[in-house]
Formats: C-alpha cells, structure tokens, sequence
C-alpha cells in the first residue's frame, strides 16, 4: 500500500519542476522583452502622449504593429494611438494578422481581437484591448 502512494506523491512536484522557469529562461526572457521596450520606444519617439481615450475610429484605415502586448496604430507621422492589451496578440510582431470585429466602426477598450497566421489563416492568439492613448508630434 505504502509503494503505491509514493507515486502518487511525487507526481505534483515532478509536474511543478515542469512548469518553472530556469535562471537562464528568465534572463533570455527579460532580454527579449528589454528589446521589445526598445523597439517601443524608438517608435515613439518624439511623440508625446495625450489623455487616454475609449474608441478610436477604424476609418481611416491605421497600420498596426505589435511590440509584446502594445499595440500601435499609427493613423500618419504625427499621430499614432497606444493600446496595451491582456496579452495575446504577440504574433502581430511576427506578422499575424489582427483581426477585429465591430459593429461600430470603432475599436474601443475590452474590445477583442484575434491573430491569424498570414499563410494558413489559422489562429494564432485573441487579446482585449485596453485605452488608446494617443502620441502627437508637439
């Protein structure tokens, strides 16, 4: 009786051991996203932030471009809004494409989009989307 409860003991920390992160995995993950903010930052510099805002017009069309869970819609050179999202929606950086749908005509906060990859159109991630904050060229 003991033999078969030993088992049944060590299985939850075997499977804990699985899901933690190594030093090395934390620090390759801390480098990546210190990339991403980077990147992030040289594309909006020279801007500078305005209050947020609830919905944001889809017309006109805005080119969207994603550094981790920011999504960036830049409407021209002088104007681009800001959304922090839930996460999810990171394969917009490797060129998924964003998929929104709304009734409105606007794209407003907790609204939800998905990823599709661009050759298979299968999806890839769902995010909602938190205030679009503008960046204005002063």
């Amino acid at each position: 009786m003991r033999m078969r409860t030993l088992p049944l003991l060590i299985f939850p920390v075997v499977m804990l051991g699985a899901c933690t992160q190594t030093q090395a995995e934390v620090e390759r993950a801390q480098v990546r996203e210190a990339g991403v903010q980077e990147k992030l930052a040289k594309e909006l510099a020279g801007l500078v932030p305005g209050k947020p805002e609830t919905c944001i017009s889809q017309i006109p069309q805005k080119q969207s471009s994603g550094y981790g869970a920011t999504i960036l819609y830049r409407v021209n050179n002088s104007l681009v809004y800001r959304s922090d999202t839930a996460g999810g929606c990171e394969g917009i950086a490797r060129g998924d494409i964003l998929v929104t749908r709304t009734p409105t005509g606007q794209l407003c906060r907790g609204d939800i989009a998905q990823t599709l990859d661009q050759n298979t159109r299968f999806p890839t991630g769902g995010c909602s989307f938190g205030d679009f904050v503008p960046y204005r060229r002063p």
